[in-house]
Formats: structure tokens, sequence, C-alpha cells
């Protein structure tokens, strides 16, 4: 099952030539899911090789514009393209309050939508993961969410299935499963007999805009991959506390501590370059990388390797330039 995290926005508060605001792309196995819609995320959808995908789920961190500006221009594309599918859209408390207002915008759509208000704590268990709420440190009501996945079997050992006379086939895809098998002699095989120690899911954990805070750190605790902003330098570190964002260093320090395998920043103000940012917390946690729009983080399970950074992974493919128009005698 393919995991990965699609940068469409790493920008602060506001957009910049080259990072749009805040938008990021879940993509596991054939389910998409959208965290924050900030400005012009339809656009960075339309514009990569992923296009602007029949999203089912939304996601939204909290209610500072540059997170949410997005979704009233992508709710009413999705209407005149005639969706009929029905969406729903996640957030902490005031998500009802928002959308009041924000219908006024988007007007009647041509599918349903569904407002679900969520506090840290609240878990949404999908068939083989969770979708976890945690509580964040920011200067207005903010959540952060954790895809975690469930535990998996251990490997199937071949050559114990053989010595059992398990034959090929659907018995062996039941214990694989977990399930004992009957076999025809009547002797009940267990899954532990073939099957290696069980294995763990992956995490993924995606902090939206926070201070450093001891709920983010247990939240991405043994985390296969981490995405924390990092709005500031350490330089700035009065601006910071002011406005309950990250340092460089802060996010670094959430990293270190929660022990993930990689660390990724987003949310850079435009007054830093990402090796700035980057310099800054890999003093402190190495395995950072400070992703630009269009990338991708793809998140093996742990036995294939560990997270790996695809620089431009979904970027727009570069066009033609249109031909000069013929002059006319």
């Amino acid at each position: 099952m393919d995991l990965d995290v699609v940068f469409l926005g790493t920008a602060g508060s506001m957009p910049t030539a080259q990072r749009a605001p805040s938008a990021l792309l879940v993509r596991r196995g054939g389910e998409r899911i959208l965290v924050d819609c900030g400005e012009g995320t339809q656009r960075q959808l339309l514009r990569s090789a992923v296009g602007l995908v029949e999203l089912r789920e939304v996601f939204v961190t909290h209610y500072h514009a540059d997170h949410y500006l997005g979704l009233p221009g992508m709710l009413k594309t999705f209407a005149l393209r005639g969706r009929e599918l029905p969406i729903t859209i996640y957030g902490p408390p005031g998500l009802r309050d928002l959308f009041t207002a924000l219908r006024r915008i988007f007007g009647k759509l041509t599918y349903r939508y569904e407002l679900v208000e969520l506090r840290p704590g609240d878990v949404l268990a999908r068939s083989d993961y969770d979708l976890a709420a945690f509580a964040v440190r920011h200067s207005v009501n903010a959540l952060g969410y954790a895809l975690v996945e469930g535990p998996r079997p251990g490997r199937f050992d071949v050559a114990a299935a053989d010595a059992l006379a398990v034959p090929s086939g659907p018995e062996r895809g039941a214990l694989q499963r977990g399930e004992p098998v009957v076999l025809a002699g009547g002797r009940t095989v267990r899954p532990e007999e073939v099957l290696g120690p069980v294995r763990g899911g992956r995490k993924v954990v995606l902090a939206g805009d926070t201070a450093y805070a001891e709920s983010v750190v247990e939240a991405a605790r043994g985390a296969d991959l981490l995405v924390h902003e990092a709005t500031f330098c350490e330089e700035e570190r009065e601006r910071a506390d002011e406005t309950s964002h990250a340092t460089a260093g802060d996010a670094a320090h959430v990293a270190a501590v929660a022990e993930v395998a990689m660390l990724a920043l987003t949310h850079l103000s435009p007054r830093y370059f990402g090796p700035d940012v980057a310099r800054e917390a890999r003093a402190v946690f190495p395995e950072t990388v400070v992703p630009r729009d269009f990338d991708v983080i793809e998140v093996p399970f742990p036995e294939r390797g560990a997270p790996r950074l695809l620089k431009g992974g979904v970027a727009p493919a570069r066009r033609e330039p249109e031909a000069a128009p013929a002059e006319v005698s």
C-alpha cells in the first residue's frame, strides 16, 4: 500500500512567487485526503501531475485565512463540473460558523457536504488505520492530525507452510490474514505457525501551525514522518513567541524528542530561504528536509527503507512556448 504526502503549499501567512499558502495532500492507496486549503489550492492541484481529483475529505487545522481561503473556490469548481459525490469537511469547533459565512461565496452546490467538528483526542477509525486529532499550541483554536496504521501480520514463511503441508491457494491467504485453517486431514494450522513477528504500520503526523508543544511531541512519537511548521528562525524568537509559531529549532527539538524518522518543515516566512531553515534544524535533528511546492515525500513500510523526498515529484509538466501569431499581409 503506497503512502505519500504531496506538498501543494509551503508558504507562511502569505504566498510568494515560489510558494503557495498551506495545503497538503495525503495519498494512501486510492484514497486522497486534503489537509488545509489555502488560497489557490485548486490551481496548485490543476497545475500538478495530480490534477483536481474528486476529493471526499478535507481536514482544516484552524481558521486563519491562509489555511482555508481556497475552500470556497474549490467547492464551487466542483459544482460547476456537475459533481454529485458528497464531501466531508473536518475541522476544530467553529467550522459550522465559518461555513455560514462561506455559503454566501460559493452559493448553491450540486452535491451534499457534511461538516464535522473535531476535538483533541477524537479518532476516526478506518478499516486498517486511524485518523487522530491532537492538540497544538497556536493563537486560535487549532488541531493537528495523525494518520496511524494498525499492526500488520508478520512475513509468511513459505518453508514452514510447506512443512505443514498447507496447500497453495486460499488456505495460505487465510493464514496471511491471521485466520486459522483446517487441512484436509483435519489438522488445524494457526497463523503463528507460518507467520513471523507482527510488523508495525506507518505513522504520518501533520502538526499544522503550532509553537513547541508537548502534545505534538506525544502525537509524533515514533512517527515515520512529522510535518511541522517553521515560520521563523531563532533570530526571530520573540516574534515566534508572540504569534504562537515555531522556529526551525523548535520543530527539530520536537522531532528529536519524539524520535521520528524524518522531519519536513513547511509554513516558511518569505524572509527565509529553505537552506537557512534547514541549516538551523539540522543542527538539532539531521534528518530534516524543507520541501518546496510540488515535492513529494514517500513513506514506505519500515522494512523497505526510510521516508524519501522526491523533489518536484508532482511538478507541472513544462509547456512548449506558444507559437507567435502569423503575420497578416
